[in-house]
């Protein structure tokens, strides 16, 4: 009877938490931050709001992450919730491709006109980079999971290195694009083009953030090679990420580009 009462205070004890507050609050600001920008013409606040709403679901996530790596137990469900996160995901990229490849399609007569020079070769390195990332950190996974937690540091700060590299390259394409007069309000190709590399790289960014998390919790030996569950997650959002950019890449510049 003792038992079953300790086992049942020990599945109660960490069901309130502090941490969602911060996150909900966060998601909550977001779209005022925006309607705040574009339709209420208030830039600033728009700016503020975003700024602070980044800050609380930072801060909320991590708070929320290093409770359940200091007080919670793994329930096995972290696949089932990657998952469906991916799925919406994949509805976010699936409705930017179906605007990008409509306008390719009904503007095809014009859509020549809006194309500038690109440099094929600087999507092909991307590409290099991001599918070798995938390979370092499924290796960096693997080796935590056979107990070598030095070489699985060493991987991860490989991959992080190679997704750091990633964005600095894609910051350096699109700066040298604007400058030569290729915006985001030049045409339809320029909207598409910026729009889907855009949220590409803001999910390399939030994966790249995801990593530098998980290196610490492996540094510190907060999370062991029983206890890989969030590693596994940031994994395989890493590897939808890399995947995702193969059909973005094909889009914009293949499919996009090529006339």
């Amino acid at each position: 009877m003792a038992h079953q009462e300790m086992h049942h205070h020990h599945l109660g004890h960490h069901e309130t938490s502090f941490w969602p507050f911060p996150v909900g609050m966060g998601i909550l600001l977001v779209p005022i931050g925006v309607v705040s920008y574009f339709a209420w013409h208030k830039e600033m606040l728009g700016l503020v709001l975003g700024g602070v709403a980044f800050l609380l679901i930072i801060f909320g996530l991590i708070g929320w992450a290093n409770e359940f790596f200091s007080k919670g137990h793994e329930e096995g469900f972290g696949g089932l919730a990657i998952s469906l996160f991916i799925a919406t995901e994949v509805i976010i990229f699936g409705t930017l491709f179906a605007a990008f490849w409509t306008a390719r399609v009904t503007h095809a007569d014009v859509w020549p006109q809006w194309v500038p020079h690109m440099n094929l070769v600087i999507p092909a390195i991307l590409t290099l980079i991001l599918w070798s990332s995938s390979i370092s950190i499924l290796f960096s996974e693997k080796a935590l999971e056979a107990g070598n937690r030095g070489m699985s540091i060493i991987l991860l700060l490989l991959t992080i290195a190679l997704g750091t590299a990633f964005v600095i390259i894609h910051f350096q394409e699109w700066a040298h694009l604007w400058h030569s007069g290729f915006t985001l309000s030049s045409n339809m190709y320029g909207t598409g083009f910026y729009s889907l590399t855009g949220v590409h790289t803001s999910h390399v960014i939030v994966g790249l953030i995801s990593q530098l998390y998980v290196l610490y919790l492996v540094a510190t030996g907060k999370m062991s090679s029983h206890r890989t569950t969030l590693f596994k997650a940031v994994s395989l959002y890493w590897h939808f990420v890399d995947l995702m950019w193969l059909l973005v890449a094909g889009s914009v510049y293949l499919i996009g580009s090529l006339v």
